[in-house]
């Protein structure tokens, strides 16, 4: 059940977030909100392959 509702989130995280890596971003040069973004994708994604 929880491997599941993560990877909704992670479908939904597709669709309607900025992919960073596309875009080439600088994690050194990004602002506080865009590592959260970040973050926020890298940990859903971690619980959804788990």
């Amino acid at each position: 059940m929880k491997k599941q509702a993560f990877k909704i989130l992670a479908k939904l995280n597709k669709l309607i977030l900025p992919s960073y890596t596309k875009k080439k971003l600088d994690l050194s040069k990004a602002t506080k909100l865009q590592m959260a973004i970040f973050g926020w994708k890298v940990y859903i994604t971690k619980n959804a392959l788990d």
